[in-house]
């Protein structure tokens, strides 16, 4: 059954559905089922913050004596969250509580405005008939604030137990102080996140300042120069002078391109608060220039990716959408984020003319395709006439040693 994703306002009337979700074909032989495979059996980083999490909810289910519990959290569009942990829940449990609507879930906004809540899954409106937990009796969710700013939601903790339990019960007690231990860990890992990127962005502009002010001034002027040297050796070989000149000039020209390549991608409009912040801030800034209709979809609760893997994608995916307002003539567009067996995939699709050329110039592919090689990543694109076009980028999830070397 096809979702319908959320839209961003916009002035078109958004009586249009998306029938079906994007298909992702992995590389490799088997339809990319090794991949899968590995990837199943593949041991997490040490450093993930989803290996974490599941250490710690496992730790407090133990000693809360719960059946089951999942940690969500807040995605960037602040309107929903996702599962970023769970344990005790079986696959259609874990499904049916993998992404909730902040608005409508008994543990969002309620919970959030008036502390721990406590709920008898029989008689809960919400879950009551639409979730198959027939296992569970009852169930204490507690949002996770932030301890620097407060108010500010995080995510909601969850406990499930096979007996009534109370509002002001020894468990909810505490589970108060395991959410409480819990939203430390999540801000302490995002502050660190931030800080680490904000320093590597101040390197990258200190460096596009130097380049700026020493190496391409200079270029500048030897192009300059190289005019003057034409006109002064022409009344001895005109013929080879001017051809040297040219020659002189196409290099310097190229260098100079280079340069100001340097300094764009040096001057990245990054967001220190990560990538998916800053495609959030894209689609809201996209949707107030343009009457186009933007669906953003993220269904990654938690992205930790080196800072060249976040500026590369984000350019890419900026690109993308810059292609729908020039070439398009979509009434519709849609960016999906994702994570398939251990394939990072980003989705930029529109219901226009599909009118889709791969010519350098008109659509940026070639550019868009280096980006992706610089990191281990590919641009597939399809377009068919009438029907609009897709062009996703998916790379492999960074290995330790690239971390390591990179940062």
């Amino acid at each position: 059954m096809a979702k319908k994703l959320k839209s961003v306002d916009s002035p078109v009337s958004a009586e249009f559905y998306w029938t079906r979700d994007p298909e992702f074909v992995l590389p490799g032989k088997n339809g990319g089922l090794d991949t899968c495979v590995e990837q199943e059996f593949a041991e997490s980083r040490t450093s993930d913050l989803r290996t974490l999490l599941n250490t710690f909810l496992e730790t407090a289910i133990g000693f809360i004596k719960a059946r089951a519990g999942v940690i969500r959290v807040l995605l960037p569009d602040e309107q929903t969250m996702q599962v970023i942990s769970a344990f005790g829940l079986t696959g259609e449990e874990l499904e049916a509580e993998r992404i909730v609507e902040l608005v409508c879930e008994d543990c969002g906004k309620d919970a959030f405005k008036h502390g721990l809540c406590s709920t008898d899954i029989n008689t809960c409106i919400t879950r009551h008939g639409d979730i198959p937990h027939q296992q569970f009796r009852s169930v204490i969710s507690i949002p996770l604030e932030s301890r620097n700013s407060p108010e500010t939601l995080l995510g909601v903790f969850t406990l499930f137990f096979d007996t009534p339990q109370s509002s002001s019960g020894k468990a909810s007690n505490v589970a108060i102080n395991f959410a409480e231990l819990l939203a430390t860990l999540i801000e302490h890992i995002k502050t660190t996140r931030e800080a680490k990127r904000e320093e590597l962005l101040r390197e990258r502009q200190s460096i596009a300042n130097d380049i700026h002010d020493s190496l391409a001034q200079t270029l500048n002027y030897a192009r300059m120069s190289t005019t003057l040297l034409s006109g002064a050796v022409r009344s001895n070989n005109e013929l080879m002078a001017t051809k040297y000149a040219r020659d002189i000039d196409e290099a310097l020209e190229i260098g100079q391109k280079s340069v100001r390549t340097l300094i764009t991608e040096f001057r990245s409009e990054m967001d220190p608060a990560g990538l998916l912040q800053a495609l959030q801030t894209l689609v809201e800034k996209f949707s107030r220039q343009h009457n186009i209709v933007l669906d953003c979809s993220i269904r990654i609760a938690d992205l930790d990716l080196p800072l060249e893997y976040e500026i590369q994608t984000y350019h890419i995916v900026r690109e993308a959408l810059s292609n729908i307002v020039k070439h398009s003539n979509a009434s519709h567009a849609r960016l999906i984020v994702d994570h398939l067996c251990g394939y990072y995939v980003f989705t930029v699709e529109d219901n226009g003319n599909g009118a889709f050329s791969p010519v350098e110039g008109h659509y940026g592919i070639i550019i868009m395709r280096e980006r992706a090689q610089r990191i281990d990543g590919e641009i597939k694109v399809e377009s068919t006439k009438g029907l609009g076009t897709c062009v996703q980028l998916f790379f492999p999830e960074p290995g330790t040693n690239w971390r390591t070397s990179h940062g």
